[in-house]
This record gives structure tokens, C-alpha cells and sequence, in this order.
């Protein structure tokens, strides 16, 4: 039997913490990612991530446990954007 794939995604910028915006399985997920390189948003690859993402609901804040991967995700988009924290809120 063949994994889905799937596929999670974070809003930050709004809210204090990143919240789980959107996420969905085979061609749902396939289009979430399409529409996120599209609309320039970075896409990375955690299968350990996706793991305890995909167990929250849309619009719930990420839990504790999952920050400092987030951090990391996070910073390494800012990086690549040329952006410092905060500049999300402009």
C-alpha cells in the first residue's frame, strides 16, 4: 500500500505563533505545493515535521514541542529572503 502524500502549511506574520493554515493529502497536497511555489513561498521536506504537523487541525497554533524545528525552518526562509524577524509584519 502506497503513503499518502502530504503536505502541511504554516502562516506566521499574524499571529504569535505559526498556525497550521492549510493541509491536505495526494492531490490536495500536490496542489497546496504547487500554489505555494507559484505564489513564491518556500517548500521544505520534513517527513518527522510533516509527521506531527499533519496531526493538527486548521488554524490551530503549532504545539511547543515542534518550535524549534519551526525555528529552523523559519530561519533558513528569512535567510533565503533577505528578511529580518519582524519583517513579516510590514
Amino acid at each position: 500500500m502506497k503513503t499518502p502524500f502530504e503536505a502541511v502549511a504554516l502562516e506566521y506574520g499574524q499571529y504569535k505563533t505559526p498556525r497550521v493554515s492549510v493541509k491536505g493529502q495526494n492531490e490536495l497536497a500536490q496542489r497546496i505545493v504547487e500554489e505555494a511555489k507559484k505564489q513564491g513561498v518556500y517548500v521544505t521536506e520534513d517527513p518527522q515535521l510533516l509527521a506531527l504537523l499533519s496531526r493538527l487541525d486548521v488554524d490551530q497554533e503549532i504545539p511547543q514541542d515542534v518550535y524549534t524545528a519551526v525555528a529552523v525552518i523559519l530561519s533558513w526562509v528569512y535567510w533565503l529572503k533577505g528578511m529580518q524577524p519582524g519583517d513579516e509584519k510590514k
